[in-house]
C-alpha cells in the first residue's frame, strides 16, 4: 500500500468512526464522558480522578501553578485540587492525558520525534490560548485552554496509527492536510463528545481565518497557535504567519498592547505550560 492509500484507508475509517484506541485511551474518554455529565460534582470528581495516579499528580501540579494558585496557598489533596480547579478544567486534563496516552504506543523513533514536538507545540498553544482568552478576548478561559490542548488531536491520531504503515509521513506535508487532517481531526473530536463551539474553532484554524484584534474562540486558537514558538510537525497551515512575523504581532488592547499582555502573563504562560509537559 502507498502513502496516499494509506491516508485515505485511515481517513475512511475516521470518517466512519471506525477508531482504534489504545486500552487506556478508551478508559480516559470514559472518565472524559463521566466528567462531562452535568451532575457530576466535586466529590465524584475527585473520586474518578484519585483513581488514575498520574492525573491524580498532575491535577495537584496544575492546581498549584501560577496560572491557578493566586493566593500562593499550596495543597497536597486531590479533592482540594478539584475543588479549585473545578470540573471544566479537570476535562482538559484528562483531554490532555488522552491525547499523551495516543503517542505513547509508537515505537518507530522518527515518528516518536514528531509526537514529542507536537505535544510541546500543543502544550504552548493551550497555554497561551489560556492568556489570550482571559486577557484580551475575554472567551472562556477554560474553553480556550480545551481548545488548545486538543487541536491537534487527530495529528496524534495519525502519528499512533503510522507505526503500521511504514513510510507514510515521509511525503509533503500537504499530503497530511489534503488526506488527512480535516476528516481524521473530525472523525476524533467526535470521538471524544467535542462540544460543537470547539469543534468550529479547530475548524477556523484549518481554514486559516482570523480576525485581528482577535474575537472568539478561533480568533484566539489561531492567534496562540501563530505565537507558539515550537511549531507543528506535521505541516503549516495555509496563510500561517511565519515564526519570524509572530514575533512582531501586537495591536491594542484597552489601554495596553498584546504584546505588554503577553510580558505581563509570561510568568502564567511557562507555569501552565510546565505542568502540561510532565
Amino acid at each position: 500500500m502507498d502513502r496516499l492509500d494509506a491516508f485515505k484507508q485511515i481517513a475512511a475509517q475516521a470518517s466512519r468512526g471506525d477508531l482504534a484506541f489504545p486500552t487506556n485511551v478508551n478508559a480516559s474518554i470514559r472518565l472524559q464522558e463521566a466528567l462531562s455529565d452535568p451532575d457530576c460534582h466535586v466529590e465524584a470528581a475527585a473520586k474518578l480522578i484519585q483513581a488514575d495516579p498520574l492525573l491524580a499528580a498532575r491535577t495537584v501540579a496544575i492546581a498549584n501553578s501560577v496560572a491557578y494558585n493566586r493566593s500562593g496557598t499550596e495543597i497536597s489533596s486531590v479533592r482540594s485540587a478539584v475543588q479549585r480547579l473545578g470540573v471544566r478544567t479537570l476535562q482538559s486534563l484528562v483531554a490532555a492525558l488522552i491525547v499523551r496516552q495516543l503517542g505513547s504506543k509508537i515505537t518507530d523513533p522518527t515518528l516518536k520525534a514528531m509526537a514529542a514536538q507536537l505535544w510541546e507545540h500543543t502544550a504552548h498553544v493551550a497555554a497561551l490560548a489560556q492568556v489570550i482568552a482571559r486577557r484580551v478576548t475575554h472567551v472562556d478561559p477554560d474553553t480556550a485552554l480545551f481548545t488548545g490542548i486538543i487541536h491537534e488531536v487527530g495529528a496524534f491520531y495519525m502519528l499512533a496509527q503510522a507505526d503500521a504503515y511504514p513510510g507514510v509521513m515521509q511525503g509533503e506535508p500537504e499530503d497530511w492536510v489534503e488526506h488527512g487532517e480535516m476528516v481524521i481531526g473530525r472523525g476524533v473530536l467526535r470521538k471524544l463528545v467535542v462540544p460543537e463551539a470547539v469543534m468550529a474553532s479547530v475548524e477556523a484554524m484549518w481554514e486559516g481565518m482570523r480576525a485581528l484584534p482577535p474575537e472568539n474562540l478561533g480568533d484566539t486558537l489561531l492567534l496562540a497557535n501563530d505565537l507558539a514558538p515550537v511549531p507543528s510537525p506535521m505541516h503549516q497551515r495555509p496563510g500561517a504567519t511565519t515564526p519570524a512575523a509572530a514575533r512582531t504581532i501586537d495591536f491594542a488592547i484597552g489601554e495596553g498592547t498584546l504584546d505588554g499582555i503577553l510580558r505581563e502573563s509570561a510568568s502564567d504562560v511557562k507555569s501552565l505550560f510546565s505542568v502540561l509537559m510532565l
